[in-house]
């Protein structure tokens, strides 16, 4: 089975992620698509094992298979987990709802650290580009401020929320160039220590349910081998 007939065949989630998950789409703004397809159980017994990942066959579109997609979603990977609560699902199963009614069991006080280790990354990408260029790529920065956003409110209410609401049009100038690095800057920082606060009293557990999802992997796994 090809790694297209995989994505073709078996996916049990897909949806839109990107700009247009986030609120922040504008007339030319791409289409990214993200999903998760369950491979086969008869293809683990091989010795060639089923791909964790499949880049396409339609551009800007990447999947995960289930068990790669629960792993990184248990390590609080905040790709995966913003994949979990996108408003644009566009084929989903009843495996794929089942994934989705987990999402909680992701979640935990782990996203602090992953969160901004994640922005600490882009941060250091955006200082690299201030040094050679004088001036940040405005989008990567538009996009770290709307991460750092959704972690300080992820961990003030336990849930994750994509849509930057009334941020938008901020963000946008952001991403226009139209505000200035200082106050850009400035910006994060604030957001960084708000999230840093909200780690003290955040209503997330601290460790993901990792035995209720195992549980749900392990269903699936026999339902497939069983038909």
């Amino acid at each position: 089975m090809t790694p297209e007939e995989l994505v073709r065949d078996h996916t049990i989630y897909s949806c839109v992620m990107g700009s247009r998950a986030f609120g922040l789409a504008t007339e030319g703004s791409d289409t990214d698509r993200r999903g998760v397809f369950l491979a086969p159980t008869p293809l683990f017994w091989r010795f060639d094992k089923p791909p964790t990942h499949v880049d396409g066959p339609a551009e800007e579109q990447f999947s995960w298979e289930l068990e790669r997609f629960c792993e990184l979603a248990l390590r609080a990977n905040p790709n995966i987990l913003e994949c979990l609560h996108s408003p644009v699902v566009e084929r989903i199963d009843d495996t794929g709802r089942e994934l989705l009614s987990l999402r909680e069991a992701f979640l935990s006080r782990q996203v602090h650290q992953t969160f901004v280790r994640y922005a600490l990354g882009q941060r250091k990408k955006l200082d690299a580009d201030m040094r050679q260029y004088g001036a940040p790529r405005w989008k990567h920065a538009m996009h770290l401020l709307r991460l750092l956003t959704s972690c300080r409110d992820l961990l003030r209410t336990g849930r994750l929320a994509l849509d930057v609401g009334p941020d938008r049009e901020r963000l946008l100038a952001v991403k226009h160039g139209e505000v200035s690095w200082p106050e850009v800057d400035s910006w994060m920082t604030r957001l960084s220590e708000e999230a840093d606060r909200a780690a003290l009293t955040t209503p997330l557990p601290s460790e993901p349910d990792r035995p209720r999802v195992e549980a749900f992997l392990l269903r699936t796994r026999r339902a497939s081998a069983a038909g």
